[in-house]
């Protein structure tokens, strides 16, 4: 049978056309405001890639915290908020002490942050029943992508190619993951570890591609994989390849391999004998009490 997870994976290429094809106007942060983008988890590490690609775009100076570590007295335009359940006590409480006008995107219409923020996207297509989030959080930047003017056709066909193409066992059977992203795909290698250890308990770290060589590269070794979301740096993939480690690293749209991560999760998930629907430890909204 398949689990809801599998199926929420499986739905991203349908999601991210629905998302890129209905970019909302007016909610979004606008050309030259000051933004500073937050989250938790899974959120916060999307806002890592968003803040990346807004900047980089040249719209606009873009900060992404983690809900818990925005800083006070720090000035913006607008606070963006990405959250799937519209729940989260360090998002709820800091959307309510800003004075910056706000933005949320979230999956559930039915949850607090619909008075929280000034402006709410809902995304409910994309909402999952699985506890780890998979489709949300890529469907989300895939609309947000696509709000800073780019073209997510081949993103699309490269998710559409993840998402049916055969896992390699040395991915399915290693022992360790690093992985690397380079610009906005370092917030994606940091969300491929997350999935990783969510799912199966596995043993990931995840770094900026450049830094992996300041010390992390120590740890490649036979049975150990290096995994580049993005074009890795000259020589890299030789260095870990004297270590005995695997290098992978495809063509792929960075949001479109972290499909492939959420599947390798999965599949290794199911080897331990794991609920990737329900990991230990989690629940889908952290929510803490007065």
């Amino acid at each position: 049978m398949t689990t809801h997870t599998e199926a929420e994976i499986g739905s991203q290429p349908e999601c991210w056309r629905r998302a890129v094809a209905d970019v909302p106007v007016g909610a979004l942060p606008r050309p030259g405001e000051r933004v500073a983008v937050i989250g938790c988890g899974t959120s916060w590490f999307i806002a890592m890639a968003y803040a990346t690609l807004r900047e980089r775009a040249g719209l606009g100076e873009t900060d992404a915290f983690a809900a818990s570590e925005a800083p006070t007295g720090r000035s913006y335009d607008r606070v963006l908020a990405l959250t799937r359940s519209g729940t989260t006590t360090e998002v709820l409480e800091l959307l309510r002490r800003t004075d910056a006008r706000t933005t949320a995107i979230t999956a559930d219409p039915n949850t607090p942050v619909m008075t929280a923020a000034d402006d709410v996207i809902v995304l409910d297509y994309a909402d999952e029943q699985s506890v780890v989030q998979t489709r949300f959080a890529t469907t989300q930047l895939a609309m947000l992508r696509a709000s800073l003017g780019e073209d997510l056709t081949q993103a699309i066909a490269d998710a559409e190619q993840a998402v049916a193409a055969p896992l390699p066992a040395e991915l399915t059977d290693a022992e360790q993951f690093s992985f690397l992203g380079i610009g906005w795909s370092v917030g994606l290698a940091q969300e491929a570890a997350l999935k990783m250890r969510e799912a199966s308990r596995s043993w990931t770290e995840a770094y900026p591609a450049m830094e992996y060589r300041h010390g992390p590269i120590s740890i490649a070794g036979p049975g150990r994989v290096t995994w580049m979301l993005g074009t890795a740096p000259e020589g890299l993939r030789e260095q870990v390849e004297e270590t005995g480690g695997t290098f992978f690293q495809t063509g792929l749209d960075p949001m479109a391999e972290l499909i492939r991560a959420q599947r390798v999760a999965v599949a290794r998930a199911f080897a331990r004998g794991l609920d990737p629907d329900e990991p230990l430890h989690l629940t889908r909204s952290v929510i803490l009490s007065s």
